[in-house]
C-alpha cells in the first residue's frame, strides 16, 4: 500500500524519504491552525489532508523548544524562522548560559479510518554561534545532547538522533505491524 507524506516542505520529505524509505510526497500547502499543541495542529492538517489526497497519508509538526524563552518558539517555530531566523534566536539568547532546548515533533496518520500519532524529541542545546551548512531551519544552531555538533554540521547525526528520526521510527513500527509495507528498508531501519 501507498503512503503519502503531505508536505510543503522538500527537506522535510527528503529526510522522511532516507529514513523510512517508500513514502510519496503529496504537495500540501495549508494554513495551519494556531496551538500550543503539536498534536492538535498535526492531527487537524492530516484531517485535511486525507479530504484531499483519499488515500493514507501523514502529516509532520515540528518545534523548537528553548527553555529560558519558556518554550519559545514552541508551534510557532516555522513563523519565527521566516521572521527573525537563526541570527534572531541566537540574539534573543545573548548573553544567557542556560540554553538548553529541545526539537519536538508529531506525526499524525490517517488511513481513512482511523488517526494515530507519533512522537519524537530531541534535547539538547543551542549553540552560541550558527555552525554548519547542512540540513535546514534551525540545524546550524542546535547541537544535540551528548554531542558537541550541531546537526547542521553533521546530517549523519540529525538522521539517527532528531526529533524527526524518532518519530518516523515509531511510524514505521505502525506500518510493519498493520502489514502497511514489508520493504527491506523498513526492516532494517526497525532493527537498528
Amino acid at each position: 500500500m501507498q503512503v503519502y507524506f503531505a508536505t510543503s516542505n522538500k527537506n522535510k520529505y527528503r529526510e522522511a524519504k532516507e529514513i523510512i524509505g517508500n513514502v510519496k510526497r503529496f504537495e500540501f500547502n495549508h494554513i495551519e491552525i494556531r496551538s500550543d499543541s503539536l498534536e492538535e495542529i498535526a492531527i487537524e492538517a492530516v484531517k485535511v489532508a486525507y479530504t484531499k489526497i483519499k488515500k493514507p497519508v501523514f502529516v509532520e509538526d515540528t518545534g523548537l523548544f528553548i527553555k529560558s524563552l519558556n518554550g519559545f518558539p514552541g508551534t510557532y517555530s516555522g513563523w519565527v524562522f521566516k521572521k527573525i531566523g537563526n541570527k534572531g534566536i541566537l540574539k534573543l539568547l545573548k548573553g544567557i548560559k542556560k540554553r538548553g532546548a529541545e526539537f519536538r515533533t508529531c506525526i499524525a496518520f490517517n488511513d481513512g479510518t482511523r488517526i494515530k500519532t507519533f512522537f519524537g524529541v530531541c534535547k539538547g542545546k543551542i549553540a552560541v554561534n550558527e555552525r554548519g551548512k547542512q540540513g535546514f531551519g534551525y540545524d546550524s544552531i542546535f547541537i544535540p545532547e551528548g554531542y558537541k555538533y550541531t546537526f547542521g554540521e553533521s546530517k549523519s547525526l540529525k538522521n539517527k538522533l532528531s526529533h524527526r528520526y524518532n518519530s518516523l521510527l515509531k511510524l514505521s513500527r505502525y506500518f510493519k505491524k498493520n502489514k502497511f509495507w514489508e520493504s527491506q528498508h523498513v526492516r532494517d531501519i526497525i532493527k537498528y
